[in-house]
């Protein structure tokens, strides 16, 4: 059973949330704040987490904070509807997907299905296939990555981003292509969180020692893993 943490002080959208899951075979904790949250997790780790942006005492950009310090466990932010700096800010602080509210419960289970779907292959790739390339180490068996030898923490969503950009190194991996691979779902058009995801993997495993990007940008089409060999 897939145990899901909800982080909301919304009793009616909380209630409506837990009955619907309840009937999906779900586990559901539910916390009205972002403190509650945290120690529900100190005690039981949930497959994924639901957090709303807009608690009391903890909002929901602190506790992906002190989540991210101590786990990598799957987040998908609630945000406002047409609240693109919410959307933005939650990626950058490592949320693996977001959703604005009101939403219908089915595309909520659809996003979690999708994340926790990509965590099960990984898990279920060949433990010792690993990738080492161009200074980044990526280990399957226990799903870490190291730079130049020094552990990387990554989300869900970063991993799967660099490990299908590992695997084809030095091809053009479109966008459309990536988001489908790695956050389960196609590409919309004002639908940002691909970007936001590269951009946060490229501040992890910064450059190649020429100084040139690890993953380039290959404008209007998507983007592409630079090897060492190549950039010499």
């Amino acid at each position: 059973m897939v145990r899901l943490l909800l982080a909301d002080d919304d009793a009616r959208l909380s209630d409506l949330i837990k009955e619907y899951f309840d009937g999906e075979g779900y586990e559901v904790a539910h916390a009205w704040n972002g403190r509650e949250a945290l120690e529900l997790m100190s005690v039981d780790m949930p497959d994924i987490i639901i957090l709303d942006v807009m608690m009391p005492e903890l909002d929901g950009f602190e506790t992906l904070k002190q989540i991210r310090n101590k786990s990598a466990v799957p987040v998908i932010m609630l945000t406002a509807k047409g609240d693109d700096i919410d959307r933005i800010l939650g990626l950058e602080m490592g949320a693996d997907d977001y959703l604005s509210k009101p939403f219908n419960p089915r595309e909520l289970l659809a996003r979690i299905k999708a994340i926790l779907r990509r965590a099960s292959q990984e898990r279920e790739d060949d433990p010792t296939a690993d990738i080492d390339l161009s200074g980044v180490l990526l280990r399957r068996k226990d799903r870490t990555v190291y730079l130049e030898g020094e552990l990387v923490e990554l989300t869900t969503s970063e991993y799967t981003l660099l490990e299908c950009m590992l695997m084809a190194p030095g091809q053009v991996l479109t966008k459309q292509e990536l988001s489908e691979k790695a956050l389960g779902r196609k590409l919309t058009m004002y639908d940002r969180s691909l970007d936001m995801h590269i951009s946060n993997l490229r501040k992890k495993i910064g450059n190649l020692e020429t100084g040139d990007p690890r993953i380039k940008t290959v404008r209007g089409v998507g983007y592409i893993f630079v090897s060492n060999e190549q950039s010499a």
